[in-house]
């Protein structure tokens, strides 16, 4: 068949001759009848199409079929929606679809303009050859009188509705039934639509686009809105096929239909107010950032002023020097090039360090370095106690309040929406989804004798090996662990009260860093009465500190040193590693040092490294101790691990210790008696630590997500309230400056402050319960769900701006006061700093307090990198020219 492609597929645009052509053999009677009385219709249409052919119209079956439906469609809606105006039709086949569909008087057909009328008769060869290929489908026919003919005539249009036919065919004719045939079909076909239920039912007509742009019919509905005209002989044909469409009418998919109709529509609904959300969200997170935005811009300019402001002070400083002033506490050096003391400020330290010495304090003269903690003398005895019960019963400080009045009013999002929230206690609260899927697998349940009976009191050997196996691959050990080197207690606390009591007698100390974990404090000296000697830190950046809050040996030969004055024995060294609550990551030099400083002095390490897997941040790398090649004193160092943190398990108490000395291990283990873990735990723990795979493709990418995009949040608000801390990258916690919110910068001032945020239900870690030197300073934990830090920082921020109107209204009264002394600088991460902090004053700071000042501000931001003197005679060389030409001058 010549169709030449598909140009010629299903849909092509018809011509109104081809039209008239089509029309001309599909109203035959005889084609009527045959379409009437078979279901299946397209072997008719596929003869009419081969006549078509043969009259030179290329069209298929599928097209006249699909070419009748559509006009049939057109008449029908015509005719149900009564748009023709009484005169007229808007259409120009519609008279002819009229005619043929209710047997109708032919009529004859003329052009759109009238003036054109052509009588074209069927000739009878054309229709003896047509009626000869129906014959020949040895279908009956019920009718063989002579067909009449039918005129078709096309009335002038004026609507402005597309026709179907876009050009006016000659006028044919062809043949219809008898006037009494026409008659019994109209008077039967008006009865069965008035009994009929089909004509009290509204059927919807759905169309859908076909590709060539015409609107299709969908098949169920065409076939239902297609006129059924009776035909003698087909009565009982008709009634039975109108009998059928009754039943589908009342069929019960009709319900599920309207039912799933309804549903639909309610999901698309539902899903443009999900929609309408979702962009309301969007907007709201734009906003949110612009405004960071613009805080962020607005706190660069305040730090580029302050940087500026301390640049024209030491200037002012040197003028003076250089005229024989001696008003500052130090002289310059002569011939000392002023551009070289910018550069050795500019190198962070080099050529500085004199200076920066003279700003350090002696520990001694700021606070004593060793405590004895409690003297039973100074409080009220209790007659029912020893001294050291006395001291136990008196051990109390903000933390233990803190956790009574939190466990009396704890926040519950549904039962107690106003209970307080507990940011004090570093518990990772983001992974119980994860754990607790994974600890109930079939796995973990497993009870046997052995998990029941008195284990080895180091552990399950299957436990410790597991352990071992562990640690060598995340410390990156350098050869495998040893099994027996591991002992196995009911949490760091434990282990930490056991190393203590070992390894010192009452009455001797151990050197520590401040500020720590104040429970380290409980666990060495409530047990064995062993003391803690304090190596201060503070937020300045002097001697050969590089950021705030730093260790460095100097600063524990220092705390040693002073201990041994006053006749302490000092035996062991704590190190926290990644640190609580400050966030620091030891490098490799540095434990290196710290080692080397222990075995000098004969003392034993005790490394706690229970932050081990909890390093959020690819750009921080987490260096253990028993990765390192070579151990300075391998018998005096000890590691500490547990699952409470890295794990999000804090209630499983487990600890584990690693230690070549087997003295040390076997005293240990004799308190494990004492501290010991139940098999069935020790089972689950060795089957959580088997599974690698688990641990590394789906526990610690999701942790370390969600810990950074807490950490991220909260962050985030501190930038925005203004607040300096410490941005690091590992663990639970955030180191906060809050000193600019106190009055008078002590440690009374600082509690207050504390009991303001319980009071406004949310409880926070201050830093005396750190042993901070410096108050003001506070821990908060970030690793919480999102509606609970966000609530959280909305009591804080209410706080915070409380106490800065307060304090600004006391500023009004006493203008121009310095409090440098005893405070610090701030954060070298951020460029927040602390307004008290700045000199107010020129004659209040010395030039080692200035270049000490703008070192740091230097150092806590990249304005540097930002603004060169490349890009500045860039952008402005005219003012690059003169001050050239000034410098050159001088």
């Amino acid at each position: 068949m010549d169709f030449r492609g598909k140009k010629y597929e299903r849909g092509s645009n018809w011509s109104d001759p081809e039209v008239v052509e089509l029309l001309q053999l599909w109203a035959d009677e005889s084609v009527q009848m045959e379409l009437e009385s078979c279901l299946r219709n397209q072997h008719v249409f596929n003869r009419i199409a081969e006549v078509l052919r043969e009259k030179g119209i290329h069209r298929t079956g599928d097209q006249c079929r699909e070419k009748i439906k559509k006009m049939k469609l057109e008449y029908r809606r015509i005719k149900d929606n009564s748009k023709a105006p009484r005169g007229g039709r808007t259409w120009k086949f519609y008279e002819v679809m009229d005619r043929v569909l209710t047997s109708r008087p032919a009529l004859a057909y003329s052009s759109l303009s009238g003036s054109m009328m052509a009588q074209q008769v069927l000739q009878g060869s054309m229709v003896e050859s047509y009626h000869h290929q129906f014959a020949s489908s040895a279908l009956p026919f019920g009718h063989s009188q002579h067909p009449e003919l039918m005129e078709i005539k096309c009335e002038e249009v004026n609507s402005d509705e597309h026709c179907l036919t876009p050009e006016p065919p000659p006028s044919m004719s062809y043949q219809q039934g008898s006037p009494e045939e026409h008659e019994m079909e109209r008077a039967f076909l008006e009865r069965a639509q008035n009994d009929s239920p089909i004509s009290r039912v509204e059927i919807p007509i759905e169309t859908s686009v076909s590709p060539s742009g015409f609107s299709e019919p969908n098949m169920a509905n065409s076939s239902r809105i297609q006129n059924v005209v009776p035909r003698p002989g087909f009565s009982a044909l008709h009634r039975l096929r109108k009998k059928r469409k009754g039943q589908r009418m009342k069929d019960p998919l009709d319900d599920l239909l309207l039912k799933t109709l309804t549903s639909q529509r309610a999901m698309e609904e539902r899903f443009l107010q999900m929609e309408e959300r979702r962009f309301q969200r969007d907007l709201d997170v734009e906003e949110r950032r612009m405004q960071l935005e613009q805080r962020r811009f607005e706190l660069e300019r305040e730090h580029e002023f302050r940087m500026f402001n301390v640049f024209a002070q030491m200037l002012s400083i040197l003028k003076q020097n250089h005229s024989g002033s001696s008003s500052s506490s130090v002289a310059m050096p002569r011939g000392l090039d002023f551009s070289q003391a910018l550069s050795e400020i500019a190198g962070m330290g080099g050529g500085g360090g004199d200076l920066q010495e003279m700003r350090a304090r002696p520990l001694t003269e700021r606070r004593v370095d060793m405590h004895g903690f409690c003297n039973p003398s100074d409080f009220q005895r209790s007659p029912y106690l020893s001294a050291r019960g006395n001291i136990a019963n008196i051990f109390r400080g903000s933390t233990e309040e803190g956790y009574k009045a939190y466990h009396a009013d704890k926040y519950d999002e549904d039962k107690n929406p106003n209970g307080i929230i507990n940011f004090g206690t570093s518990e990772n609260k983001l992974c119980f989804d994860l754990m607790s899927k994974r600890l109930t697998q079939t796995d973990m349940n497993l009870m046997e004798p052995p998990l029941l009976q008195y284990p080895d009191w180091k552990g399950h050997m299957f436990l410790r090996e597991e352990v071992a196996r562990f640690l060598t691959y995340y410390c990156k050990a350098p050869a495998p662990l040893k099994a027996e080197n591991v002992i196995v207690l009911n949490g760091c606390g434990s282990l930490f009260s056991a190393l203590a009591t070992v390894l010192c007698d009452p009455g001797e100390a151990v050197l520590i860093a401040t500020p720590f974990y104040g429970g380290i404090t409980q666990s060495v000296f409530l047990y064995g009465n062993v003391k803690l000697v304090y190596a201060y830190l503070d937020s300045k950046i002097t001697g050969t500190s590089t950021r705030p809050f730093q260790l460095t040996v100097e600063k524990l030969e220092k705390a040693l040193q002073d201990a041994r004055a006053e006749g302490v024995t000092v035996r062991a060294l704590i190190l926290l590693n990644p640190q609580n609550p400050l966030g620091d990551i030891y490098s490799l030099t540095e434990l290196r040092d710290y080692l080397e400083f222990a075995k000098r002095h004969e003392l034993h390490v005790i490394v706690d490294e229970i932050y081990m897997l909890s390093v959020f941040d690819e750009s921080a790398t987490f260096h253990s101790v028993l990765g390192m090649d070579r151990l300075p004193d391998p018998q005096r160092t000890h590691v500490m691990w547990g699952i409470s943190k890295d794990f999000a398990v804090s209630g499983i108490r487990f600890g584990t210790l690693y230690t070549e000395n087997q003295d040390v291990a076997n005293a240990v283990a004799s308190l494990c008696y004492f501290h010991g873990v139940c098999g069935p735990v020790q089972h689950k723990v060795a089957q959580l630590l088997r599974d690698r795979d688990w641990i590394n493709q789906v526990y610690l990418r999701a942790n370390h997500a969600r810990l950074k995009a807490a950490h991220t949040y909260v962050t985030d608000e501190l930038k925005t309230l203004g607040v300096p801390f410490l941005n690091r990258n590992a663990g639970f916690f955030v180191w906060i400056d809050f000193r600019k919110y106190l009055r008078t910068g002590t440690f009374e001032e600082e509690m207050l402050l504390w009991r303001r945020f319980l009071d406004n239900k949310v409880l926070l870690s201050c830093g005396k319960a750190f042993e901070c030197s410096e108050p003001g300073w506070f821990r908060i934990i970030f690793a919480d769900k999102t509606h609970r830090l966000q609530l959280g920082m909305q009591r804080i921020r209410k706080v915070l701006e409380e106490r800065e109107q307060e304090i600004l209204a006391e500023e009004k009264e006493q203008p121009c006061q310095s409090d440098q002394d005893g405070k610090a600088d701030s954060t070298d991460e951020v460029i927040f700093v602390s307004r008290h902090q700045e000199p107010t004053c020129a004659s209040s700071s010395n030039l080692g307090d200035l270049i000490g000042l703008l070192q740091q501000q230097m150092r806590s931001s990249d304005w540097l990198q930002k603004n060169t003197a490349e890009q500045f005679a860039q952008e402005k060389p005219e003012i690059y020219d003169v001050f050239s030409k000034l410098v050159g001058k001088q």
